[in-house]
Order: C-alpha cells, then structure tokens, then sequence
C-alpha cells in the first residue's frame, strides 16, 4: 500500500473529531508514520493504531509512556494529552484542569480578543456566565427529550418534578445578580438533577462524594474528565486561554475548562454514569456509552457553537440555534 504524504490528506476539524482515548498500561509511540500503542503479553506484544486525525484527546493511565515522537505526531494533529490516575482520575496536576496542549504560533486570535472584549467587565462577565447556565439547561432539554434509550431508562422529561426544577432553576437565574448566586444556584439544581435521576431508574440512595469508591461516584468523576477533555479541546482550538473563566472564578488557572464543560456534562454524562452504575457496566463500557453519546448528540460541535458565539458576541441577550 502507497504512504500518503501527511500534507495530501485531509484534516477533520475539531468540533467533528469522534475519538477520544483513555490508555493504560502500555507504551504510545511512532512507527511507520503512525501513532500506535503497544501492549506487552506473555507470549506477544500487541499494537493498535491510534487515528490521530479524528482524536481530540488522550488519556494516558495508569502504567503508560510516550515516546518523544509520539509526542511530535499528536501536537501536529492538534491532540490534546494528559496523564491521569487509573479509571480516568484524576488529571495529575493537583487540582486544577490542564492539559499538556499543542504547541503553535498560529492559534486564531479572533475569539480570545473577543473574550478579553468583555471579560475585564464585572457586568458582562457574569452575563456571559449566565448564558452558559442558561443553555446547559437547553441542551439538556433537548437531549433529553431526543434520546430513546435515555426515555427506556424512564428518565422523563415532562415528569412534573423535573419541569418544576428547571424552571425554579431558570427563574431565579433570571434573578440573580452576583457570581455566588450562580455557583449556589448551579449546584442546587445538579443535586436536584441527582435526587431525579435516581428516583427516576430506581438506583436508590446515593450521595455525591468526589472521593467515593462506589461505582455511581466513580464514573461521574471519570464522565466529567471526558468532558472537561472536550472544554479544552474547544478553548485551545479557539486560541482562550483555560484562566479566563466566567462562571468558577478567576483564581483557578483551568476554571474556564469547568465553565465550557457545563455546557454539556448534565445532559450526557449524569444520566449515564447512574445508568451504568445500576447495571454494573465496566469502566471501558461506561465510557464508549459516553462517547457515543457524544457523538450522537454533536457534543463538541455544540461547544465551539457556544463559546464562539460568547466570544464574538459578549454580552448581547441573543441566543445562538441549537
């Protein structure tokens, strides 16, 4: 078979790209102009192609190495890497969200001055925040309202107890004038979000720990790193920088990750990170549910849709399609 010079092939944008990775215990390197990671067996040693120009982004596990030219490959295919504890977490930079991202002088510019256009302004800051809470919400609706396995699973979105969240949550949205209204706000509604999807799938009780070893915990935090994948993905291909949140504070250098990840994480990863923790589904069957869900649902193109508009757009009350 005839190589392909990399330059005569054509590249996936982002916001379509359908791949995102978690590996452990094997080593990511070059070989033959590709991207492969290999895994050791007793008797064999196995590789497996990673098509880089539809990845996003890579975990790298527990028991993982990557090659320097491994390295070069992914930052010219514009793939995010990080490494994490097994399971997916945590990303091993103490708390924060970062990713070891592409290096390029030609990160578009356009949005990141749009951003800083409003950013330094309390008012519209926290009228961009707003707006994030406020199509979380739309996103949900109609994910919700569209997927039929989410409906099997007797998640219903016309139940009289999750139509009265929503709209208290919208209401008082509304209402609010300061940033720790919209953190409080923002997490009364997840913990209504939690309290209506287990009722909803008979899953029982359940607390929400970060630390907890239960399977439901376990596969939030492990969900929620996919989509903070995601958020980065959409701010370094837009060239915002992660410090330049609107919503979790500007003290925290990747709360921006966490901002553009609200945008997405109720909607996919809450319902099926109880599902799958009622059947006892492993981390591996988890995580393709995810990023099936992903796909299906045009996750990361909803992103780039959103934080481009923000950033061009700043405070304006308009509201971009869906």
């Amino acid at each position: 078979m005839e190589s392909l010079p990399s330059g005569d092939l054509k590249a996936i944008l982002h916001s379509h790209r359908a791949n995102l990775y978690y590996l452990e215990y094997c080593r990511v390197m070059q070989k033959d102009g590709r991207v492969l990671y290999l895994t050791e067996a007793k008797k064999e040693n196995l590789y497996y192609n990673i098509p880089i120009a539809n990845t996003t982004v890579i975990l790298l596990g527990t028991g993982t190495s990557i090659t320097q030219a491994a390295m070069r490959m992914l930052a010219q295919a514009g793939v995010l890497v990080g490494f994490c504890g097994g399971g997916g977490t945590p990303l091993l930079m103490a708390t924060e969200i970062e990713w070891m991202t592409p290096q390029s002088e030609y990160r578009p510019t356009e949005y990141l001055q749009g951003w800083l256009s409003f950013w330094f302004d309390d008012e519209k800051r926290f009228a961009a925040g707003l707006r994030i809470q406020h199509m979380r919400i739309e996103y949900l609706k109609n994910v919700w309202s569209k997927d039929r396995e989410i409906k099997n699973e007797g998640i219903d979105l016309e139940s009289k107890m999750l139509q009265s969240a929503l709209e208290r949550y919208q209401a008082r949205l509304d209402q609010s004038t300061k940033h720790a209204e919209l953190l409080l706000i923002e997490a009364e509604l997840t913990k209504s979000l939690y309290k209506h999807i287990a009722k909803s799938i008979s899953f029982g009780d359940f607390k929400r720990e970060r630390e907890g070893t239960d399977k439901a915990n376990a596969f939030l935090n492990h969900g929620n790193y996919l989509a903070y994948g995601l958020a980065a993905t959409t701010l370094w291909v837009l060239g915002i920088p992660h410090g330049f949140a609107v919503i979790h504070g500007k003290t925290r250098r990747g709360a921006l990750v966490f901002d553009v990840a609200d945008l997405i994480k109720d909607a996919i990863i809450l319902p099926w990170a109880f599902i799958c923790a009622k059947e006892n589904a492993t981390e591996q069957a988890f995580r393709q549910q995810c990023l099936q869900a992903f796909t299906d649902h045009k996750s990361l193109e909803y992103m780039f849709n959103q934080v481009k508009h923000i950033a061009l757009n700043g405070h304006e009350a308009k509201e971009p399609p869906l």
